[in-house]
């Protein structure tokens, strides 16, 4: 893929996560408004105001946790873009769906004054977590495998 492909690509695959975030989150708490909680033996599907982030680290410290953000998000986009010429397209993949999971959980924070939470493990004790955490996390761990095993770059 040439450079502008691989930009085109990075902007496309950030911009239809972060609209798949946006777009199951508000389907999933419209739900909960109008129909209550979800519960199985396995998850619940409920309603949490986080004004911290994972686990509850740094509760009702949404700046600090903006401000975070916003640096993780301009330092991981700058360095694939200053790189772009030299990563493949599955790291490309998995850093957009790192960036959408970061900058909707953002976009919450900014707007709204917290994050909603909404899926709760009942077969666990494990924090309520949403659709942006899930993103972070298998983004993160994907990149962590892509690194470890050296193909992160092109061939």
């Amino acid at each position: 893929m040439t450079k502008n492909s691989k930009l085109f690509y990075l902007w496309l695959t950030l911009a239809f996560f972060s609209w798949l975030d946006f777009y199951c989150s508000s389907a999933i708490t419209s739900y909960i408004y109008k129909h209550g909680f979800l519960e199985n033996s396995v998850m619940s599907i409920i309603y949490v105001r986080n004004t911290g982030a994972a686990f509850s680290i740094l509760e009702h410290s949404t700046t600090l946790l903006i401000i975070i953000s916003i640096i993780a998000l301009f330092w991981i986009l700058h360095s694939v873009i200053n790189n772009i010429h030299k990563i493949g397209t599955l790291f490309i993949f998995w850093t957009s769906l790192l960036c959408a999971g970061i900058a909707c959980n953002l976009y919450e924070r900014i707007h709204l004054g917290y994050v909603r939470d909404f899926f709760k493990l009942n077969f666990i004790n494990f924090p309520v977590f949403n659709i942006s955490d899930i993103f972070i996390n298998i983004g993160v761990f994907a990149i962590l495998i892509l690194v470890i095993t050296k193909k992160c770059y092109k061939k």
